[in-house]
C-alpha cells in the first residue's frame, strides 16, 4: 500500500526554515515546539527524523515538549506556554494541539498531522493546494479510507450484513461521516458506536455484541488510539473481527489494520522543519 493513496499533503507541504528566526538572536539555539498526546513510538520517530536531519536537542536546537495525555483542558495553556518561549517552529501532532496552537498564534510555522479533519471545511486552510498562513500538514482521505476498511473487513469474513463503528464524538464526525457514505454492498448496514471518554468503550462493545454485528470498524482519534489494547481486547473477548486504520492494532490482538505507517508519517513530519 503506498502512503500517497490516502494521505493529503497540504501545498505539497512547505518546507520552515527554523534558523530563520534564531539569526536575529546570535547565540541562542533555535527552538521547536511539540505538543503531543504521550510518549510513544510516533514521537520517538519524530526525534529520529530530526536526528537524521542532524537536529540533536540540547546541541543545536531546543525541544520544548509539553505531553497534555487525556488533559484537553490544558492544551491552550500548552500552547501558550510555547508560543511565548517563542519557538521557531511547532509540531502539533493531533487536531485538539493544531487548534490550540493556531489559536495561539498567526505567525510562528505549524507543522501538523490529523487525522480526523477536512483541513478546507473546518476553517483551517483556504484550500488544500494553497493553504495560506502560517500552517501546513498531513491530512488523511476519509472517504477512500472508509470505503477501503469496509471492503477489507467484508473480504475477510464473508456473509457480513451488519457492522459497527466505534468512533469518538469529541472529533470524528466528519471520519464517521466519510464511511457512514462509503460505498459498500447492498443490504450492508452500519451501527454507529460514538464514545467521548475511556469509560464509554465497554458499554459501546456490549451494545454491538447485543446488536448481533458481524464486524468493528475502529475509527481514529487520540483517544482511540491510546485505548487500543482494550478495545481489541474487548472485540477479541467478544468473537467480533476488527480493522482499524492504526498498523499497530493487530499488535495488540486486533483482526486488521488499513492505514499509514504512523512512525514513518512522524519521521517524514520532522523532515518539514529544517535547517537553512
Amino acid at each position: 500500500m503506498r502512503r500517497r493513496e490516502f494521505i493529503t499533503l497540504l501545498g505539497g507541504l512547505v518546507v520552515w526554515p527554523i534558523t530563520a528566526h534564531a539569526q536575529q538572536s546570535a547565540g541562542k539555539l533555535p527552538r521547536i515546539g511539540v505538543i503531543q498526546t504521550f510518549r510513544n513510538e510516533n514521537y520517538d520517530a519524530f526525534l529520529q527524523g530530526l536526528h537524521d536531519d542532524g537536529y540533536v536537542d540540547g546541541q543545536n536546537v531546543l525541544l520544548e515538549v509539553r505531553f497534555h495525555g487525556s488533559a484537553l483542558d490544558r492544551l491552550d495553556e500548552h500552547a501558550r506556554e510555547i508560543v511565548a518561549l517563542k519557538c521557531n517552529a511547532i509540531f502539533a501532532s493531533n487536531p485538539y494541539s493544531i487548534r490550540a496552537v493556531m489559536k495561539a498564534t498567526s505567525t510562528i510555522p505549524i507543522v501538523g498531522i490529523d487525522l480526523e479533519s477536512d483541513p478546507v471545511a473546518d476553517g483551517l486552510v483556504k484550500s488544500v493546494s494553497r493553504p495560506g498562513g502560517n500552517f501546513t500538514g498531513f491530512f488523511l482521505d476519509l472517504p477512500e479510507l472508509g470505503g477501503k476498511q469496509i471492503g477489507l473487513l467484508m473480504e475477510a469474513v464473508p456473509k457480513i450484513s451488519r457492522l459497527a463503528v466505534l468512533w469518538d464524538a469529541t472529533i470524528g464526525t466528519i471520519p464517521f461521516h466519510a464511511t457512514e457514505m462509503a460505498s459498500r454492498p447492498a443490504g450492508v448496514t452500519l451501527q454507529s458506536l460514538p464514545i467521548r471518554r475511556e469509560e464509554d468503550i465497554n458499554d459501546a462493545i456490549e451494545q454491538a455484541v447485543r446488536e448481533r454485528v458481524h464486524g468493528l470498524v475502529v475509527l481514529s482519534s487520540p483517544l482511540i488510539f491510546l485505548q487500543r489494547p482494550l478495545i481489541a481486547s474487548m472485540a477479541l473477548s467478544a468473537r467480533l473481527p476488527t480493522i482499524s486504520l492504526f498498523t499497530s492494532f493487530p499488535k495488540v490482538g486486533g483482526l486488521m489494520a488499513y492505514g499509514p505507517d504512523f512512525p514513518s508519517l512522524f519521521k517524514q513530519a520532522a523532515g518539514y522543519i529544517q535547517p537553512t
